[in-house]
Order: structure tokens, then C-alpha cells, then sequence
């Protein structure tokens, strides 16, 4: 949502977990990268992400820079591209409220175990 050149950053997977629960939003997750993957490499390429970005996500006013600085931005092991452990992580990277929740569900888990 934009407002006076000013984009506002809605999170919305939140309240898509509550929705699809943990292991449906984590598939929601995976079809994502699948939208945006490069068919013959399986990771997201500069390519990909710029072919794609612009039609399926509807984000062709991005700038090549931008399109790459999400990539550089998720690339854990910087090989310019992402795969789908880095994908999922830069999505949670990119919503504060799952980071706080995934911190929680780790404590939980160590607490439980």
C-alpha cells in the first residue's frame, strides 16, 4: 500500500498462520517459491525473480537494483540465487511479528523437551 511515496508494509502472514496453521503456511511458503523458481536451475535467478515478479506477483515497476537487492538480501550462501530454505527464511526475515512467534515456538519447544 503506498501512500505520498511512501510504501506502508502490510504483514499479513500472521494472520495467515492463524488461518492455515503452521504446516499450511509453511506450503503456502513453498508454492510461493515455486511461482518465482527458475524451472531448469530450481532456484530463484535474477531472472526468474524479475520475469516472474512482474507477472505473477504484479511488482513490474521494481528496478533491476531493487530485484536484486532482494536477492542479495536472502542469499545466505552467495551463490545469486536463493533456494528454498534461504526463500523461507528471508519471508520470515521480512515479517516481525513470525520472528517474534518463531522465537517463541522454539522456546516452547525447548521448554517442552
Amino acid at each position: 500500500m503506498a501512500s505520498k511515496n511512501r510504501v506502508v508494509f502490510e504483514d499479513f502472514f500472521p494472520s495467515m498462520v492463524k488461518k492455515l496453521g503452521t504446516e499450511g503456511f509453511m506450503d503456502e511458503l513453498c508454492n510461493g517459491f515455486r511461482l518465482l523458481v527458475d524451472g531448469d536451475k530450481g532456484v530463484i535467478t535474477f531472472e526468474s525473480l524479475k520475469r516472474n515478479s512482474a507477472a505473477v506477483l504484479g511488482l513490474q515497476d521494481m528496478s533491476d537494483d531493487e530485484l536484486m537487492s532482494m536477492l542479495k538480501e536472502g542469499d545466505l550462501d552467495g551463490d545469486g540465487s536463493l533456494n528454498q530454505m534461504e526463500f523461507c527464511v528471508l519471508m520470515f526475515r521480512l515479517s516481525p511479528d513470525l520472528m517474534k512467534g518463531s522465537r517463541r515456538w522454539l522456546e516452547e519447544v525447548g521448554i517442552n523437551e
